[in-house]
């Protein structure tokens, strides 16, 4: 799935829209950090020969607040009042903390001695000009974007987010919101499948109502062509009658099978005019499972992640589960790691229950070759928070 989707491209963005993303260059510090020494504390910029011998008192020559850029020499036998964060000005060798004094505009009493280079921060304390500050494939937090902020970035090159078009394909589906005939049910797939794409990272148009005709279902897909990167159906990939998902792709680039677990039996993948496919079942657990499975990690592969599975955790199984021989079952479950890890799992096996899915923080992986695990059963699970 990973080589089907491939590499997104590498863009410049605004730091704003980096959140997540992972970088493609290495990044030099153009400037140091701090660029200039700075007062850490609000007090007084002194030279620590002057008070030595404290408590003294000194004439307040000056006012440094933060952002000031005209300042002035310390003389000698003075000092200049300095805030937090301000340019420790030439001539000063300390900064002695307004707690240790009287607090004064005009004249200050100070009433104790510090030390040469007390409470300043040096330039270049923390990055050096032509330092390498961060490298190619460090996935963007609010810290490492803070940094590059700090240094003066304004964009950065990144791995862009992949496009993906969500459809939602049945002529039994309706919008939530309106009234239901006998026979209909409410559209969920496209939802939960667009919001899985925007939490994994990636960016998603959601195509609801896509008829159960193959002419119309093709005609749907033409505007959206040139735009995304991959097209993600759910439905319409089984057996029987009615699979216009499965009509509409065989012949076109896309390949249908079914695969060894459960849920999530019928999958399809390749490529219709030069766009990734993937076709989910319809089934909304085997749709969700399908996507954590198979989708999700090769959604983060193209935009350069290295760690691309959820975290996996092993824990004893509270109650007896039974499972298909042959099928890798995923089972929904509650993980408790205060419990001495121990998981339950949440509801039956059944590909339609989906509120089990909704009460779950994590999918038991039940091997091939297992049909019953007893409680007690040590298991994998794979978390989905």
């Amino acid at each position: 799935m990973a080589e089907l989707i491939g590499r997104m491209p590498v863009e410049q963005l605004p730091l704003a829209d980096c959140l997540g993303l992972v970088l493609a260059e290495d990044v030099v510090a153009p400037i140091s950090l701090p660029p200039f020494d700075n007062s850490a504390m609000d007090g007084y910029a002194v030279r620590a020969a002057d008070i030595a011998g404290a408590p003294v008192e000194l004439p307040v020559a000056d006012d440094i607040p933060a952002g000031k850029t005209d300042l002035k020499h310390l003389a000698a036998g003075s000092a200049h009042r300095i805030m937090t964060g301000a340019p420790v000005p030439p001539g000063a060798d300390a900064v002695i903390q307004v707690e240790l004094t009287d607090g004064g505009t005009a004249t200050v009493r100070v009433n104790s001695a510090v030390a040469e280079g007390a409470n300043i921060r040096r330039a270049a304390d923390d990055v050096r000009a032509g330092d390498t500050v961060l490298t190619a494939g460090t996935v963007l937090r609010p810290a490492q974007l803070g940094l590059l902020a700090a240094l003066g970035f304004a964009a950065l090159p990144v791995r862009r987010r992949p496009r993906v078009l969500v459809l939602s394909t049945g002529s039994e589906l309706v919008e939530p919101g309106h009234r239901l005939l006998p026979g209909q049910i409410y559209e969920s797939n496209g939802l939960m499948l667009a919001t899985a794409v925007r939490e994994a990272g990636g960016e998603a148009k959601l195509l609801r109502f896509v008829p159960d005709d193959v002419v119309e279902f093709h005609a749907a897909l033409a505007p959206h062509l040139r735009s995304v990167d991959v097209i993600m159906t759910s439905g319409g990939v089984s057996a029987g009658a009615y699979e216009v998902v499965k009509d509409a792709f065989t012949g076109r680039g896309v390949e249908f099978t079914r695969v060894a677990m459960q849920p999530g039996g019928p999958q399809g993948a390749g490529r219709y005019g030069g766009v990734a496919v993937v076709t989910l079942p319809g089934n909304p657990v085997s749709a969700q499972v399908s996507f954590e499975v198979f989708v999700r990690p090769a959604l983060l592969a193209s935009m350069g992640h290295t760690v691309v599975e959820r975290q996996m955790a092993q824990a004893a199984l509270t109650s007896a589960i039974t499972s298909p021989l042959g099928k890798t079952q995923f089972r929904r479950g509650a993980y408790d790691p205060e419990s001495n890890q121990v998981v339950t799992p949440v509801g039956g096996p059944g590909s339609h229950l989906l509120s089990a899915l909704a009460l779950s923080n994590c999918l038991i992986e039940v091997p091939e070759d297992a049909t019953e695990l007893p409680a007690g059963s040590t298991v994998t699970v794979r978390m989905l928070m």
